[in-house]
């Protein structure tokens, strides 16, 4: 079996491979897209780091693709729908940089106090400036974690045993959890206003960009001082600057950008009191042997029929079994993201009821794609179909199956109802021949709606012109309605309205439907 190496990768790592009699291994990096598929057309698998973007043409291409392997956590540069559809497992390395990235963190954070850096370098000029170059100390100061996913938890030990006192930002974090990590769950609002430090590790998601934007710095002391090396995006650089600027923040550590790679002329390294390095949070020999040993490991089992624990995208199934169950798991997966969305919050319970054709052994492997689905705002990229019960559990969560025989209505239905900050929140969906998966329940409100593309779900006061107000405010903003779904139980109460547009709705366009009369919430969702 030819498993082919496209991009730089230890060598430690291929070694796992070799031993394996029956693997061989072909390595050439720098491909393009046609050269890539001629390379893989004979592989069973593709190991690939960030620089080779395996796209749906390689994948259509490659009939003999068993399994690609990317050596990281990100899965940005595989087309992993494509992947999926044509039965390939995606293997990534979701805890290999989890260190690394959190001793760069905490790296850039005693430099930042101590102006390193800036420091180091007028030495090379010849200098010796004691006064300039005064600092902090980091103990007894408080640190903000906004997101206290793996790396958030790890940055927060080493505050810990700095002396730093710790609120943190998560709003999936109970706080029983939080009690555990030993940190103060705070609002966001209340937990940078609190802060000498603030630094960040969240994905970049629709609701975490600009999660730190002009607003946030108003709300922080003067002085405080700003780290991100979780993703460019996060904090919002043009206010950042505005901030830098004033006074407001005393100075900055990025690791990461809103583009990369960062020029010259980018505005943030025009301010001495802001130091950055170019994406090096992984970067470490341990990290890269982490990684490049994880995927390979997993790659090899997938090849020989081993158990493997780290698939993105499909669990262990025998091609039977994909066919059967990929409809079900679709749509486990995307009635978990819909609630994830629609009550951004701490979860405590999760209940999952099936009904109808299902036999009771397929539902633990829907039941990790509802998971799946349900963790992805929090954990991003960490989270794939064999590691969602564990991240659950860790966050303190408790889920409940329940198996019914048949619905009164449906075939099949799987009804999801989830308590966020101690509200019940509920979605059911079905699958129609022809139709494949559909959402047939809201928040208790019967619909019939897709499972796919960028929404706007309201819930309003069902009376006349409701619905042209909406359609008005949209089409002022030329925002295309492609569907629309209402969902009522009684003429002139309470109703839900889902809409399918064309492109993603801006916040301040959420934010001006949120102000029309008989509205008592907007939110965007994308699936």
């Amino acid at each position: 079996m030819k498993v082919f190496v496209a991009d730089d990768i230890s060598s430690l790592g291929l070694d796992r491979l070799k031993q394996y009699q029956e693997i061989e291994i072909e390595k050439r990096t720098g491909l393009k897209e046609d050269e890539l598929i001629a390379a893989v057309s004979d592989a069973e698998a593709l190991l690939v780091r960030s620089q080779t973007k395996v796209t749906r043409k390689v994948i259509q291409a490659c009939g003999q693709l068993k399994v690609i392997g990317r050596a990281g956590v990100g899965v940005d540069n595989i087309d992993v729908d494509a992947a999926t559809e044509h039965g390939i497992v995606v293997i990534n390395a979701p805890d290999g940089n989890t260190i690394s990235a959190a001793e760069h963190t905490f790296a850039m954070l005693i430099s930042l106090s101590r102006h390193i850096p800036q420091a180091r370098q007028t030495m090379q000029e010849g200098k010796w400036d004691r006064k300039t170059f005064v600092g902090v100390e980091l103990s007894g100061k408080t640190l903000a974690v906004v997101g206290m996913g793996r790396i958030g938890t790890e940055v927060a030990k080493r505050a810990k045993a700095f002396g730093m006192r710790l609120v943190a930002y998560d709003p999936f974090l109970t706080e029983d959890r939080a009690k555990t990590l030993g940190v103060t769950l705070k609002s966001l609002e209340d937990a940078v206003a609190e802060a000498d430090f603030v630094t960040v590790h969240t994905p970049l998601t629709k609701d975490t960009k600009h999660i730190i934007d002009e607003k946030m710095f108003g709300k922080m002391k003067t002085g405080v001082r700003i780290v991100n090396c979780a993703r460019g995006g996060i904090i919002d650089e043009v206010a950042l600057c505005e901030a830098l600027t004033s006074g407001k923040v005393a100075g900055a550590a990025f690791d990461v950008f809103e583009e990369e790679p960062v020029t010259a002329d980018h505005p943030l390294l025009q301010f001495p009191q802001v130091i950055t390095t170019p994406h090096l949070g992984a970067s470490t020999v341990e990290a890269q042997v982490n990684v490049a040993v994880s995927v390979a490991e997993e790659v090899g089992h997938v090849l020989v029929g081993k158990p493997f624990k780290n698939a993105v995208n499909i669990p262990s199934l025998s091609e039977e079994q994909k066919q059967y169950l990929q409809p079900h798991l679709n749509l486990g997966e995307r009635l978990g993201k819909f609630v994830g969305q629609l009550a951004s919050g701490a979860m405590s319970e999760v209940e999952m009821v099936f009904c109808g054709e299902l036999d009771d052994s397929d539902l633990p492997f829907v039941s990790r794609s509802v998971l799946k689905g349900l963790l992805g705002y929090r954990y991003g990229d960490e989270v794939n179909f064999i590691n969602a019960p564990t991240l659950a559990k860790q966050a303190g969560m408790t889920i409940r199956q329940v198996r019914e025989s048949q619905h009164k209505v449906f075939t099949h239905l799987l009804s999801l109802s989830v308590r966020v900050n101690g509200e019940l929140h509920k979605v059911a969906g079905t699958l129609y021949n022809g139709l494949g998966p559909r959402i047939v329940e809201i928040e208790g409100y019967p619909i019939d709606a897709s499972t796919e593309g960028k929404m706007i779900f309201t819930k309003h006061h069902d009376r006349p012109g409701m619905i042209g107000h909406l359609g008005s405010m949209l089409g002022k903003e030329q925002i295309n309605i492609a569907a629309m779904q209402v969902g009522r139980k009684e003429t002139g109460g309470e109703a839900v309205m889902l809409l399918t547009v064309d492109k993603l709705v801006p916040e301040s366009v959420v934010h001006e439907l949120s102000q029309l009369p008989g509205i008592h919430e907007v939110q965007t969702i994308v699936l």
